[in-house]
């Protein structure tokens, strides 16, 4: 008769990796036009309109894609006053990406001299991480969305995922062993 430890650490194996399930989302701010300064005084506020329609929690990431800008993480009084002599976070690299890393609220804007004023600033507040699964079924793809949120569900082992393979894999370590 077979030892049922091999069974048994397969088993414990196959428990972890349904525990185990990383979710995060990456947006990218301003869809296809990407972090640029609003055309006109109508979309002044199309970045919080944005951030309003979208639900972000810790560990998502805001991916900010511009030419000839920056982007700078301020506190709330420097957003109001649309400059910041001492940023949290500065980038002018053409392509940030910035980790959403505690529950609050975040304070985006240019770095460029006047383009906050007309408009490229952005309030994004983030929530507690939740169980629950996210509200817009187009997060689950692993494409970029370049429409709507632009929100692309990233998941490691998910349960569907890990149930899968535990699946799989005891039923050929079975068929070895028993």
């Amino acid at each position: 008769m077979a030892s049922p430890m091999p069974f048994l650490t397969l088993l414990f194996f196959s428990l972890l990796l349904q525990l185990h399930s990383v979710t995060s989302v990456d947006f990218q701010v301003g869809g296809d036009d990407g972090w640029v300064m609003p055309k006109s005084k109508n979309d002044a506020e199309s970045y919080n309109q944005w951030a309003a329609k979208n639900r972000f929690q810790v560990d998502d990431t805001v991916r900010f894609k511009y030419k000839k800008d920056s982007v700078m993480v301020v506190t709330e009084d420097e957003y109001a006053k649309c400059r910041s002599a001492h940023p949290v976070f500065f980038s002018n690299n053409g392509d940030t990406v910035f980790k959403l890393d505690r529950p609050g609220l975040f304070y985006f804007i240019s770095g460029v001299t006047g383009h906050c004023e007309r408009g490229q600033k952005m309030i994004i507040k983030v929530l507690e991480n939740t169980t629950s699964p996210p509200s817009d079924q187009n997060h689950n793809s692993t494409a970029h969305s370049s429409s709507g949120s632009g929100g692309v569900r990233m998941t490691g082992f998910g349960s569907s995922m890990a149930s899968t393979l535990t699946y799989v894999t005891m039923s050929f370590l079975g068929f070895i062993f028993f």
